[in-house]
């Protein structure tokens, strides 16, 4: 066995002692004080929880909003969060409803479009009239629909590994219905997060520090609100797989990157799909460059050999790339 595989058969081994946290995340620590914006969505009263850290040293009067992916919350975003600080960014990073720290509603409308007005009105209850939007994975399709619908509100739009760089449905994936998400959810454990994760968003190159987003995952889904974080993530899942982005990056208006770890496969029902078309889609090494010619104002920005998440994998690299893009975007 590899060192990373024997890493992660070690942790494997241990996971009836991970922890498990309440349904709204409580007991996980999060980098930054976590505070809460309460409004009124869909007949309810919904508080989304968000991370706002002052720029250190010399502020440059810009702010900048990391919106975390499906499996991810704003806490995996604690190294980028310090570079962007470091830079003198204001740095707002937004749990969405039905993730994390923020409320699961029994029951929701999920789209793009409703996800996208709850972050601008955050923004707008914080004074936040424009900002770089740094979206990695599902993050990519609500930042995407957020700059279609508020393009006065984008300053700069960078997208991380997004999934919708194509149409799982029209290439082939079956459907599933929310029913058959939720009752896979339902059986997520910290092994299957942990093989999932380490095939994917890290090309079978463990580290111990990975673990700490394991647990945080797979701890949130184990605590007392199991179910209806399993309800909630199949309706999710519902709305990536059924609402593409794919089709409307012709229309964005303003300077775009695309930051890709070439070597992420990621492709949501995947799972399901026949062996044909599973052979076809999550191929990031062509999707970044295909993708990129049809953004107006796009640029592609590869890390070879990376995976789903090239901001934990490589944090050092990605930050650095990504304070260079900023700053040249900013210049253009």
């Amino acid at each position: 066995m590899s060192a990373a595989a024997l890493l992660v058969a070690a942790h494997a081994g241990t996971a009836s002692a991970s922890p498990s946290y309440g349904v709204e995340l409580q007991g996980f620590d999060y980098p930054h004080p976590v505070a809460r914006f309460a409004f009124q969505s869909q007949r309810q009263t919904l508080e989304m929880a968000y991370m706002d850290v002052a720029p250190q040293g010399q502020a440059n009067g810009r702010v900048a909003v990391p919106m975390h992916g499906k499996n991810f919350c704003g806490a995996t975003w604690e190294s980028t969060i310090s570079a962007l600080s470091g830079a003198g960014y204001r740095v707002v990073v937004p749990d969405q409803i039905g993730f994390c720290a923020s409320t699961k509603p029994a029951h929701y409308q999920y789209t793009f479009q409703q996800l996208a007005a709850n972050t601008q009105a955050l923004l707008h209850q914080l004074g936040v009239k424009r900002a770089t939007f740094i979206a990695h994975s599902t993050g990519g399709m609500i930042a995407t629909r957020l700059a279609l619908m508020y393009p006065e509100a984008v300053e700069q739009l960078v997208l991380v590994n997004p999934i919708g760089l194509e149409d799982w449905k029209t290439l082939g994936v079956p459907s599933r219905s929310v029913d058959d998400w939720y009752a896979r959810e339902l059986k997520l454990s910290a092994d299957s997060v942990r093989k999932y994760e380490s095939s994917t968003y890290y090309v079978n190159k463990w580290k111990p520090e990975y673990e700490r987003w394991v647990t945080m995952l797979s701890g949130l889904n184990s605590g007392p609100g199991h179910e209806l974080v399993a309800w909630n993530s199949a309706l999710i899942y519902d709305m990536i797989m059924t609402q593409p982005v794919v089709y409307e990056f012709p229309l964005l208006k303003m300077p775009t990157v695309l930051m890709i770890g070439t070597s992420d496969t990621t492709a949501i029902g995947s799972d399901i799909a026949p062996p044909d078309v599973k052979a076809r889609i999550g191929r990031y090494d062509l999707l970044g460059k295909s993708v990129v010619k049809t953004i107006p104002q796009g640029r592609l920005i590869e890390f070879p050999g990376l995976g789903h998440a090239p901001q934990i994998q490589e944090p050092e690299r990605f930050n650095s790339a990504l304070l260079e893009a900023m700053a040249a975007l900013a210049r253009a």
